[in-house]
């Protein structure tokens, strides 16, 4: 005989409860991805589309049109400099390539403007248009862009050609770096499936799997 049968079936009916949502949770019902894929690539859009700082930084760019530099970029190695001086071209500036260093002279206005032309395109999950521009993978190509922009700030730090000497880093680092990690990602803004990520986040704080349910999702992209 069961001393407390209320408290048991109570128990029962939330642990029946708790595993219908679990099953759920890992059945592929959200449009063909388990609820934890799901929740990951949505979670990623999010922050995605806090990160959004382009059209921003473009009018800062705009700011440096008919500033002509002469610098020297030194890649890691000659390869990636040739890779890499296509991007410079594609801004109007002259290169010259010898060995694993570029010289670069054009407009930096112009140069700073076509890297982030490039990084909005990612961004938006338009690299189809990058690829075409420079007949490389668009990845490679942003991944040039950001050593190239490193190796760039760094000369002209040396020649103290600006009063602010950081502020080319600061305009391509941060529109870089999103599309670079969130290349596959949709830009959402909070709050998509509102009611789905609430529920999610009432799942980790009252049941004990709950808050170890986020470290066992695996993307189908090694994430």
């Amino acid at each position: 005989m069961l001393a407390n049968k209320k408290e048991f079936f109570s128990g029962v009916g939330l642990m029946a409860a708790f595993l219908v949502v679990l099953a759920i949770m890992f059945s592929p019902v959200f449009g063909g991805q388990n609820g934890l894929n799901y929740l990951d690539g949505l979670y990623n859009s999010i922050s995605k589309g806090s990160a959004y700082y382009i059209p921003d930084l473009k009018k800062k760019a705009a700011k440096y049109s008919g500033n002509i530099i002469t610098a020297s970029v030194v890649m890691k190695d000659e390869k990636q400099a040739r890779e890499t001086a296509p991007l410079f071209m594609k801004s109007g500036a002259m290169v010259n390539v010898n060995g694993s260093e570029i010289k670069v002279s054009g407009d930096l206005g112009s140069i700073l403007t076509n890297c982030l032309e490039d990084s909005d395109q990612m961004f938006n999950n338009k690299g189809e248009g990058v690829k075409a521009k420079y007949a490389m993978d668009e990845r490679l190509s942003l991944y040039n862009w950001w050593m190239a922009l490193k190796a760039l700030t760094k000369d002209l730090n040396k020649q103290k050609k600006f009063a602010k000497p950081s502020l080319s880093a600061t305009s391509t680092k941060e529109p870089l770096s999103a599309p670079i990690t969130t290349t596959r990602s949709r830009r959402k803004t909070f709050p998509p499936n509102g009611a789905l990520l609430c529920f999610h986040w009432l799942f980790m704080l009252f049941t004990p799997c709950g808050t170890a349910l986020p470290f066992c999702s695996c993307s189908k992209d090694g994430g």
